[in-house]
């Protein structure tokens, strides 16, 4: 049996965040989830809009998500890879390479690590300036 392992803010949680959860799936047997906190997403972006608890229940509510670990880390390591039985850490390709390294050294070393294919013209950020356009 294979665990694949995805980590995510999944805020305003939307098609794309599927799509994702979908194609990581298709990867392996079970998909385990790691939301990130709050404070760990606003070292590098904006504090989330929904709490984490909110997006733990809806990224549970997706029928390819099998298990979800809330406040996971930013920078995964062997032994919480080994923790969560994890045998494939997936993410999007919508990171830099030094991103990548930066926060997937572990995995890629360990030759476990995969890209999908991020889906176009759906994100957050875009959803966020969309309510903006329209005065919300």
């Amino acid at each position: 049996m294979t665990r694949v392992y995805v980590d995510m803010v999944a805020d305003l949680f939307h098609h794309g965040h599927v799509e994702f959860l979908r194609r990581a799936r298709a990867m392996g047997d079970e998909l385990v989830v790691g939301i990130h906190s709050d404070d760990t997403v606003e070292q590098y972006k904006r504090r989330p809009i929904m709490t984490l608890e909110e997006r733990v229940a809806v990224v549970a509510g997706c029928r390819y998500v099998d298990e979800v670990v809330a406040d996971a880390p930013l920078v995964v390591d062997r032994a919480w890879l080994e923790r969560h039985r994890v045998d494939l850490v997936v993410h999007g390709d919508d990171l830099s390479y030094d991103q990548m390294v930066h926060l997937y050294r572990v995995p890629i070393e360990m030759g476990i690590f995969r890209t999908v294919e991020y889906t176009p013209g759906i994100s957050t950020t875009d959803l966020l300036a969309r309510l903006h356009s329209v005065g919300c």
